[in-house]
């Protein structure tokens, strides 16, 4: 199953000088724990509830004076869009990810995938296996 079926298409997104303020706010509102930062239509970054907690809150500084290009993870790992499952799942074990941006054939995104998306659907598959296993064995 290609990605492109498994991927969430309504992806919240922030350019690289939206102030963090608002990224907290907007990760509120759209109650997601990460937005995608991007330039042109192209992911560059992520900024994740974890980031904000670890980088923002320890310098006790003024967070009004930092954008999302200040605290952004920019070392961002993505995946095609017709990429399969056991792909996005390998790509982000390898690199220790919870998230991966989506992209088309010209870079630009189109969707992300959750490492919750990909459990809930093995979990799917498996409560399928055990229906057939249900429906086989005999009655006890």
């Amino acid at each position: 199953m290609p990605v492109s079926d498994l991927a969430r298409d309504d992806v919240v997104t922030v350019d690289p000088s939206t102030p963090v303020t608002e990224i907290a706010s907007t990760m509120a509102r759209a109650d997601v724990g990460s937005v995608l930062v991007t330039s042109s239509g192209q992911p560059v970054g992520i900024v994740t509830d974890r980031d904000l907690t670890v980088r923002v809150l320890p310098d006790a500084g003024d967070p009004t004076s930092l954008t999302a290009e200040d605290v952004m993870s920019d070392d961002l790992h993505v995946v095609d869009d017709n990429a399969g499952f056991f792909e996005a799942a390998e790509t982000m074990s390898d690199h220790g990810v919870r998230r991966l941006p989506v992209i088309d054939g010209d870079g630009d995104l189109a969707g992300i995938i959750t490492i919750d998306d990909l459990t809930e659907l093995l979990a799917d598959e498996e409560q399928h296996v055990a229906e057939v296993l249900r429906a086989q064995r005999p009655p006890y």
